[in-house]
């Protein structure tokens, strides 16, 4: 595997899955010192709309804006030249391949990250919505499709990560959510289905894992980060 050279406190995106726009910008505070990415998903640009992500990049750091654009392709693409207009570093789509490849048209410096599947869902999941192919089966079939299309990467678990590495190489960017600390023991609380530790993402093939409550509910957020950038590292090295 192709270790790319990312900076160790890029490696952690963190999740700002917050209410409001000074919360967000606490966090970033508590944090920067260690972690200079981070996620605006649905929740906090409703809350907070383009002057969260001002904020994080007034502050030094890169934007991954998850809104998860499913869409007709032109609206599509509308949304991602805003967004390529803010400055923002990754964008996530998550549709089918006209709706891909409008996103692909307006990306510039904007990666655009495709969605394969979300973590939160389970086979029992894929036969609810009438589908008779396996997890691992449908990822790569989505992934294959993104690639081609022009995708700068995709959004995929960690347990599907190594699949996708064999099969299409490291020319592309794996962002793995769905990130728990030490063992992959699920909480029945926990909306994530399949998981992964960062470092077995990492080994598996992951470039970024996305990380949020882990984080955001620890006694000590510095010290989960720490634990997990070893973490991260310890998996490098083994891919090496």
């Amino acid at each position: 595997m192709k270790i790319k050279n990312i900076p160790i406190d890029e490696r952690i995106i963190f999740a700002l899955d917050v209410d409001s726009l000074k919360e967000a910008e606490q966090w970033v505070k508590r944090l920067e010192s260690h972690i200079r990415f981070y996620k605006v998903g649905l929740q906090l640009f409703m809350a907070g709309w383009y002057p969260v992500i001002e904020m994080i990049l007034n502050r030094g750091h890169k934007v991954m804006v998850d809104l998860k654009f499913f869409d007709i392709p032109e609206t599509v693409r509308l949304a991602v030249q805003e967004l390529k207009n803010r400055n923002a570093t990754f964008i996530t789509v998550h549709g089918n391949e006209p709706i891909l490849k409008a996103a692909c048209e307006e990306k510039s410096a904007a990666k655009i990250l495709a969605v394969t599947l979300l973590t939160s869902f389970d086979e029992s999941d894929m036969r609810d919505m009438g589908l008779g192919c396996s997890i691992g089966e449908f990822v790569l079939h989505r992934a294959r499709k993104a690639l081609t299309i022009g995708c700068d990467g995709i959004i995929s678990s960690g347990l599907e990560a190594k699949q996708i590495r064999q099969e299409f190489g490291d020319n592309f960017l794996v962002v793995t959510p769905g990130i728990r600390p030490g063992a992959n023991i699920l909480d029945q609380e926990d909306d994530q289905r399949r998981i992964a530790s960062a470092e077995q993402a990492i080994l598996n093939g992951a470039d970024h894992v996305v990380v949020g409550r882990p984080i955001r509910n620890a006694s000590d957020p510095l010290a989960v980060v720490e634990s997990m950038q070893k973490a991260i590292l310890a998996g490098l090295n083994k891919a090496i």
